[in-house]
């Protein structure tokens, strides 16, 4: 219960990865808020699992693309909380393009919701944490390597994680740490948009050097660890989660599935 009694945002925080966010910091003992856009029965079904681990759990509707709408989430927030202990930028959006294919629309839409708005509910987050908080961004390896259909995402994390490093220097003072997570392909509903470029053979990229794909809860693990004590001095870092899978080749095997019996 290391958070018991903390205030914890997450946007995003129905469905996937920010689903499995929510849990862990509930089960945990934090209070929960859990921004959604659209499916409300999901946001509805995430807080009550999070009520039976004994802590509070609200849900708050808002495109957090469009400025006012985050504005009147924040508002809603301190009035009913007053404070906030844990923000987790985790909600993104996206089109499935090259970037050849990539409209004025589609790119403004993609930076808003992935970028921008994890600026501006930082902004709103900050006046809420007085005592200190932690800051996390959930972000890709398609920040940094070239996925099919993935460049106006993938853009917009590594202008995300970039916000990270910037953000975690400004707030260092105020006592707010701010990190990010970045993840190769996880099992989530998600990943079916993106990996129809990809190679049919899902040992290419389905598995990793452990053996299995990343999963949401290893993502809300990480998560936890940053907005803990424990890592008090992480500043401004992107944690890469994804089983080894960034520092092997394509069509990499296990040494042990190699050798010869």
């Amino acid at each position: 219960m290391i958070f018991k009694n903390k205030v914890a945002l997450i946007t995003g925080g129905s469905r996937g990865i920010g689903r499995a966010i929510t849990i862990k910091l509930a089960t945990q003992g934090a209070n929960v808020i859990i921004n959604y856009m659209r499916k409300r029965e999901a946001a509805e079904k995430t807080a009550q699992k999070a009520r039976e681990k004994g802590v509070k759990a609200h849900i708050i509707k808002a495109n957090i693309g469009d400025p006012e709408k985050i504005g009147t989430m924040f508002d809603e927030i301190e009035a009913k909380f007053g404070r906030l202990d844990i923000l987790v930028n985790n909600a993104a959006s996206g089109v499935a393009r090259s970037a050849l294919e990539i409209d004025a629309r589609s790119w403004d839409w993609t930076m808003d919701i992935n970028a921008r708005a994890a600026l501006l509910c930082t902004q709103r987050a900050v006046k809420l944490m007085p005592n200190g908080g932690s800051i996390i961004n959930i972000s890709s390896l398609g920040s940094r390597m070239v996925l099919p259909l993935y460049s106006v995402v993938g853009i917009s994390k590594a202008a995300l994680e970039a916000l990270t490093r910037y953000l975690a220097i400004e707030l260092a003072p105020k006592g707010i740490s701010v990190n990010g997570v970045a993840s190769s392909a996880v099992n989530t509903e998600a990943l079916k948009l993106y990996s129809k470029g990809l190679s049919p053979d899902k040992k290419s990229w389905q598995t990793t050097p452990v053996g299995r794909m990343v999963e949401p809860e290893d993502i809300a693990d990480v998560v936890s660890f940053l907005c803990s004590d424990e890592a008090a001095m992480i500043r401004g870092q992107i944690i890469v989660v994804d089983g080894g899978r960034s520092l092997t080749p394509p069509d990499y095997i296990p040494l042990e599935n190699n050798q010869e019996n």
